[in-house]
């Protein structure tokens, strides 16, 4: 490297250490990082983010021994742990189901003054789904809208999936409010939003049926998945309220693309129904739709 008029730093070396780890490449990465810890030149000397690339390609594969041992490390040569270190150990914590030791370190991040990154917040919600523990979900979720921060879309599907299987219709209605406030994206949002549309449709709740639809496109978010605006449909023939369900249809017409398998779903509703005069509509705006 100085052969070649290259002054090495322990920023080139931590590339070279993260490149190596990213490839599978251990041993290249350790004996870079002995270089380094073995140099009397101060300018390439392991830092923080040195012991962090360690602990964090550990933490990736769940070898939680591993982790807290370079952990160690990086405190013995006085290096404070940072969020991005809580991080990655609650990481390992979580991908090796030492829910605990999770909990442990995220509670100690806490006391300390440092505040959660994203990952941090998504593998806590994560755990706590696992767990099946909504109230700690709850606290976790707080946290959001105190920090604004961004969670991921799957991330919020473990936390839907939840509430859905435990019946928390509470819960999903102030997890609408909730993702509203901490701005999140419209993703997310439009995920929330149909799943409590989705849970009231299935009990034939039309009254909160409408009122979450006509709040959802009020937000400027649309339905996402057609199976959403099925389940709805089949809401509206199950209790015959076929003038609301033509209402609902207006509604939606103008941020949502009817699919060939939502009109033959119509169809076949206003054909048990015996309402030809609908039926024709439909199959008059099937063909108009492009489906023939």
């Amino acid at each position: 490297m100085e052969a070649r008029g290259i002054k090495p730093t322990s920023t080139i070396f931590n590339e070279l250490i993260h490149t190596s780890l990213s490839s599978g490449n251990l041993l290249t990465a350790l004996s870079l990082f002995e270089t380094m810890a073995s140099s009397s030149e101060g300018s390439y000397k392991p830092d923080s983010d040195t012991y962090n690339a360690f602990i964090s390609a550990y933490a990736n594969l769940g070898n939680r021994n591993a982790t807290e041992s370079w952990l160690t490390a990086k405190k013995e040569s006085g290096f404070s742990v940072d969020a991005q270190t809580y991080g990655f150990l609650v990481q390992c914590c979580v991908k090796s189901k030492k829910y605990d030791d999770a909990r442990k370190y995220f509670d100690e991040m806490i006391l300390s003054g440092l505040m959660p990154n994203e990952s941090i917040i998504e593998n806590m919600i994560v755990m706590y789904c696992q767990q099946r523990n909504p109230i700690r979900v709850k606290d976790i979720l707080k946290l959001v809208v105190d920090y604004r921060l961004k969670i991921d879309r799957n991330t919020v599907k473990k936390v839907v999936d939840l509430y859905g299987e435990l019946g928390l219709v509470d819960e999903l209605e102030e997890l609408v409010l909730t993702l509203t406030e901490s701005g999140q994206t419209s993703e997310v949002l439009s995920l929330v939003h149909c799943s409590v549309i989705r849970l009231y449709a299935e009990v034939d709740r039309l009254n909160d049926v409408e009122y979450s639809v006509g709040r959802m496109l009020k937000s400027g978010i649309s339905f996402g998945y057609e199976e959403d605006v099925e389940k709805v449909i089949c809401s509206y023939f199950r209790a015959e309220a076929y003038d609301r369900l033509d209402l609902f249809l207006e509604c939606i017409r103008d941020s949502y693309k009817l699919t060939r398998s939502i009109y033959e779903l119509l169809g076949a509703g206003y054909r048990r129904a015996g309402l030809s005069e609908k039926l024709n509509a439909v199959v008059n705006e099937m063909k108009v739709a492009g489906f023939s």
